[in-house]
């Protein structure tokens, strides 16, 4: 647990070399003559209205280590309705799943340790907060989806396949207050420092997947160089039932906003 911490507080601020192999292709100069974001936006904007089956992986390494951090999440999600319910697995650390429940401005997390007896975590969502890099807080997907949907220089890449069926891969890049969005002061001051000894941003990519309805199908934020941090979330079965509701008041203890509900 405390091994993958570190990868946030510090692992991760040794990214002084972040880059992304397609863009330095001779022939890539074409495509970005056209900005593609308003094309993007509305892709997310008409997923963002709906509710949909969410699987992510979120990826982290660190410069010293040859080891790659694993983070699954699943369940579904209703983002016009602000609820869901996720299962949050760290592969290979032996720990049992967390679940989260997402009602409204709470988030309800039980299996993270934060408390005990199998009572349920309640953090406020607005002010909740991630020591991840490219890891949203609680593992909201609805951040993720607001960090992509600010991307600039925004370039097709052509047709791929998602969930099976054909979708416009598009690339961009986020600004630094868009990567840092509701990162822990300890986590943002590291990258804040870095970014100044660099003298400009940290790229950091994103990809969006846009599908033949006009619906954003899969997200992804990325960097790479002396470390890897990626975050990829697939979005499917469009318009599916969300059951996600509060547990009882005697099961649940709240906890400090911003503290670290996950600790993992």
């Amino acid at each position: 647990m405390r091994r993958a911490y570190l990868l946030s507080a510090a692992g991760l601020l040794l990214c002084t070399a972040c880059s992304g192999g397609a863009d330095n292709d001779s022939g890539e100069g074409a495509k970005k003559a056209v900005d593609h974001g308003p094309v993007v936006r509305a892709a997310i904007e008409r997923t963002s209205a709906d509710s949909a089956r969410v699987e992510e992986k979120i990826e982290l390494r660190s410069a010293d280590s040859p080891t790659t951090y694993v983070f699954t999440i699943a369940g579904a999600f209703d983002l016009a309705g602000d609820r869901g319910r996720l299962t949050v697995e760290f592969e290979d650390s032996g720990m049992d799943p967390v679940e989260e429940v997402f009602v409204g401005g709470t988030v309800y997390v039980r299996g993270s340790r934060a408390v005990d007896g199998g009572k349920w975590a309640s953090a406020v969502r607005s002010e909740a907060l991630t020591r991840y890099f490219l890891r949203a807080p609680l593992n909201d997907p609805e951040h993720l989806l607001r960090q992509v949907k600010a991307m600039r220089q925004v370039s097709n890449e052509g047709r791929e396949r998602v969930n099976g069926a054909p979708a416009v891969h598009y690339r961009g890049v986020i600004d630094h207050a868009t990567a840092t969005l509701r990162m822990t002061a300890e986590t943002k001051q590291g990258l804040d420092d870095l970014r100044g000894k660099l003298g400009e941003d940290m790229p950091v990519y994103a990809d969006v997947w846009v599908d033949g309805k006009g619906r954003a199908v899969q997200a992804r934020l990325s960097c790479f160089g002396g470390v890897k941090a990626m975050t990829t979330m697939t979005l499917s079965d469009f318009g599916t039932a969300v059951k996600a509701e509060a547990p009882s008041a005697e099961q649940v203890v709240p906890v400090t906003a911003g503290e670290d509900v996950l600790l993992a």
